[in-house]
């Protein structure tokens, strides 16, 4: 296999990191989900509160969109804000795609900020309504109520985040090269669609 940055965009509770994990143990790569935020921490000595206060959460509904902006230096007032720790973040995951490696990259719109390598495959992962709030009971051990709520408010969230950075809808089919239903595959069977994607792209390399 040639090197290949596998990006994972999911909706909350469709087991989207599950596949992102399965698929990095498959493939024997590197998997990036929070350690994206401890890179930012560290790389920029902010803390780790601060940065996990602006992971995938914006309140902004207006459109923004990235455009590889310069990150603000640390006596600026922009230093701790949620767009320059966006820029921060971008700039890990560029870090990370220039290396001669393969890695799957969970969520932090990172589809959206590598759009423009050929070497990126662009996955969105979801699921039916009844599905996400099963899967929220099982891997989060919360009631149905505190799962319905959950579901609605991190969505939200990750919608709003990626509408303000990227100018699209977070679930627009035309941001991603697979969108796969894991109430129609099982996770398992995501991973071999991955694979089997991945195959037809670099035969037709």
């Amino acid at each position: 296999m040639s090197k290949h940055i596998i990006t994972i965009s999911r909706s909350y509770g469709s087991g989207g990191r599950q596949v992102a994990k399965a698929i990095a143990r498959e493939l024997d790569i590197h998997y990036y989900d929070k350690e994206l935020m401890q890179l930012v921490s560290l790389e920029h000595g902010i803390n780790m509160s601060i940065v996990s206060g602006a992971d995938e959460k914006h309140e902004e509904s207006r459109f923004k969109k990235y455009s590889g902006s310069e990150i603000a230096s640390p006596s600026s007032k922009k230093y701790l804000s949620k767009e320059n720790i966006f820029n921060m973040t971008a700039g890990i995951i560029k870090d990370i795609a220039d290396k001669d490696e393969s890695a799957v990259i969970v969520g932090r719109c990172a589809h959206f900020v590598l759009k423009d390598r050929p070497d990126v495959i662009r996955v969105f992962i979801h699921a039916d309504d009844e599905d996400l709030i099963t899967n929220a009971i099982k891997y989060d051990g919360c009631d149905r109520d505190e799962a319905i709520r959950r579901i609605d408010r991190i969505n939200k969230e990750r919608a709003a985040y990626h509408r303000y950075y990227t100018n699209h809808e977070w679930n627009d089919a035309r941001c991603y090269d697979l969108c796969l239903n894991t109430s129609k595959i099982s996770i398992e069977k995501c991973v071999e669609v991955i694979e089997k994607y991945i195959e037809i792209m670099d035969s037709v390399k």
